[in-house]
């Protein structure tokens, strides 16, 4: 979403994720620094459980009901946080962070019915009867917007 928003709205010609291109002109998802010179890939990254502090006012906050939740994660990129002034310039609202690191969890689009993106897991805490908040919440957005037609 925020290589897409980072393309698009912020013009940066070249964003993307290093992920799938080392070289990116704007490495809007990156490897963590500490993950930069792993070479055994085995258990080294980001695992299991961080708090995630919410902004209030946000849709995040407002599917959550909650100042913070814990959510599971199972990865090595993230936000590069470089990037975080251009893109609340075009809209981004930057609604969850795990603030021991100072790592984006959630960002949303400002203005948009449900544009929100999730760095961790949300599906490792979801059911069909209990969906997680956040699905539960994109859902009644698009039962919302669906009743305004």
């Amino acid at each position: 979403m925020l290589i897409e928003v980072a393309r698009n709205l912020a013009n940066l010609d070249g964003a993307n994720s290093t992920e799938f291109d080392k070289h990116a002109k704007h490495p809007v998802i990156s490897l963590l620094e500490e993950q930069q010179d792993v070479v055994l890939k085995g258990a080294s990254m980001r695992l299991g459980e961080s708090e995630c502090t919410l902004v209030k006012g946000s849709k995040a906050h407002e599917c959550y009901q909650a100042d913070s939740v814990f959510e599971r994660h199972r990865h090595r990129y993230e936000f590069n946080n470089k990037y975080k002034a251009p893109l609340e310039e075009v809209g981004v609202v930057f609604s969850g962070i795990y603030k021991e690191r100072d790592l984006i969890e959630i960002a949303e689009l400002k203005g948009h019915t449900f544009l929100l993106g999730a760095q961790f897991h949300p599906e490792f805490l979801s059911s069909p009867l209990k969906p997680h908040p956040l699905f539960k919440g994109f859902m009644e957005a698009v039962v919302n917007v669906k009743e305004e037609k």
